[in-house]
């Protein structure tokens, strides 16, 4: 089986794949001072309780937004897994042409859903990522990835607003049933979900412009842990696909793997 492994800034999400189906995927934290033995251990303790076995791994590939955790989580591979981990990045065949002043400054996060989003839905499509930095990205009808936003996630825009303001309490970040909140809780759920439903829509409804396109011959796909909560409320976001980034990493990996 092919084990992928998405390292985020937030949490790194795993996945066990049996040729094209993902069998099952976990998420833990992010967290820089693990070791290499600890990830190790935690492989075998996931296996275990899924009644396999270590050597059922075939292959391993990583995509990382962490250097740090990429050169841990490859070390442990080689260690625990016995194999030699593909690496998102420079010189990996991903069967897309990056239109970029600087190709190399894509981070391989990106790359990856591109992949799988012209894969699976087709172009020309933009792919909204919520995750701790919020990424758009265009790929073209040709299947060329056209560049893109970033901006602050919804949880960075929480967090700063609680740390920067006295009294404000920390929310659960959930819609509420009215924009016009009667109370602190409400009035701040407001202003989080339904400011950054309107940036995000604003965002995409400028990028359709710029392509020149109308919005019904533009593919808009979600991915990200609030991209049901955003979605839902969106004016063009039609596909949720939570598992696009463990997709990607299966299809790249298919480019790459030795024959």
């Amino acid at each position: 089986m092919l084990l992928v492994i998405d390292v985020g800034n937030t949490n790194i999400v795993f996945g066990l794949f049996r040729g094209k189906e993902l069998v099952f995927d976990w998420r833990i934290a992010s967290d820089v001072d693990r070791t290499s033995d600890e990830y190790g251990l935690l492989f075998d303790q996931v296996f275990n309780h899924n009644n396999m076995s270590i050597d059922d791994i075939g292959d391993v590939i990583i995509s990382s937004v962490v250097p740090t955790l990429m050169h841990t989580l490859s070390a442990s591979a080689i260690k625990y897994l016995n194999r030699k981990p593909i690496i998102v990045g420079p010189g990996v065949k991903t069967g897309m042409n990056i239109l970029y002043d600087n190709p190399k400054e894509v981070g391989a996060d990106r790359i990856v859903n591109a992949v799988a989003a012209f894969e699976k839905y087709g172009g020309p499509i933009i792919i909204v990522d919520f995750g701790t930095a919020n990424t758009f990205c265009y790929v073209n009808e040709n299947g060329e990835y056209s560049g893109g936003i970033i901006s602050p996630g919804i949880r960075i825009s929480a967090e700063a607003l609680f740390l920067k303001t006295a009294k404000l309490p920390k929310v659960e970040l959930i819609k509420p049933d009215r924009v016009i909140g009667k109370n602190t809780i409400n009035s701040i759920q407001s202003g989080l979900v339904y400011g950054y439903i309107g940036m995000v829509d604003n965002i995409i409804g400028r990028m359709i412009d710029e392509i020149g396109l109308s919005e019904n011959e533009v593919k808009v796909v979600a991915t990200g842990g609030f991209s049901s909560l955003i979605a839902s409320e969106s004016k063009y976001i039609k596909y949720i696909d939570k598992m696009l980034t463990l997709d990607g990493l299966q299809i790249i990996y298919e480019r790459n793997k030795s024959k």
